[in-house]
């Protein structure tokens, strides 16, 4: 049970976090609006940081707070598939409630913006092709499930206890600088999904299409991506 409260949890700051930099950097009338790529990079890479201390804090020595780290995970080992499930879903709410405060903070902002706003809270392919943002969305995770089982492996450990968080949340920042502006390098379905459902039952005004036919594709790209990784790591002796 502490360890849904966590996943929970953790996501949630993720999302308040990675959402809110979005918003902050897009949003009509705010004083951060276009401040570029790079504050995107370093917002959700600190948010990263952030949901997994709240997450371990909070009883999930795991952290995930990611249905595709999770999964993987599963692969390997740590988790049933009946816990994936029931952790997959508190990530998922979690990214939802997440969402919604981030309207909260931002609500006399949402009016004054013109033009569609899910990208505030979902991610899409730059190009407008499905197989791109497949392509893209499995890449990123594939590397960012890779590292992390490198950056806990033996060889490298054993970590101070609460760097390691450090050293995930940098490479969210380098997943971001070097391939996420390709697809917003969602590689996390609660990121996704979550706000997107968010986004689809709030009252936030002319905020036009939730391009739910691209939803699908940081679901199961994500998940796909880091099996992968999972596997490769195994076949490489490290995981």
């Amino acid at each position: 049970m502490d360890n849904l409260l966590g996943e929970f949890m953790g996501t949630m700051v993720l999302m308040v976090f990675g959402v809110g930099v979005n918003a902050n950097l897009n949003l009509a009338k705010s004083y951060a609006r276009g401040a570029g790529w790079i504050c995107t990079a370093w917002g959700w890479g600190l948010a990263v940081l952030l949901g997994v201390y709240t997450s371990v804090a909070l009883g999930a020595p795991q952290a995930d707070i990611n249905p595709s780290v999770t999964i993987a995970k599963m692969y390997l080992g740590t988790y049933t598939p009946a816990q994936f499930v029931a952790t997959m879903l508190v990530q998922t709410a979690g990214g939802i409630v997440g969402s919604i405060i981030v309207y909260l903070c931002f609500l006399g902002h949402w009016a004054e913006t013109e033009g569609g706003k899910v990208g505030i809270f979902a991610t899409g392919t730059a190009t407008g092709g499905i197989f791109n943002g497949f392509l893209s969305e499995f890449i990123c995770t594939f590397f960012l499930m890779f590292c992390i089982l490198m950056i806990f492996s033996a060889p490298n450990g054993p970590l101070p206890a609460g760097f390691g968080p450090y050293c995930v949340a940098l490479l969210i920042v380098a997943i971001g600088l070097s391939l996420g502006g390709c697809s917003g390098y969602a590689m996390n379905m609660a990121r996704d999904l979550g706000p997107r459902i968010a986004f689809a039952i709030l009252p936030i005004p002319n905020k036009g299409s939730g391009n739910w036919g691209y939803a699908w594709v940081p679901c199961i790209a994500p998940m796909a991506g880091a099996l992968v990784a999972a596997v490769v790591a195994r076949a490489l002796g490290v995981a």
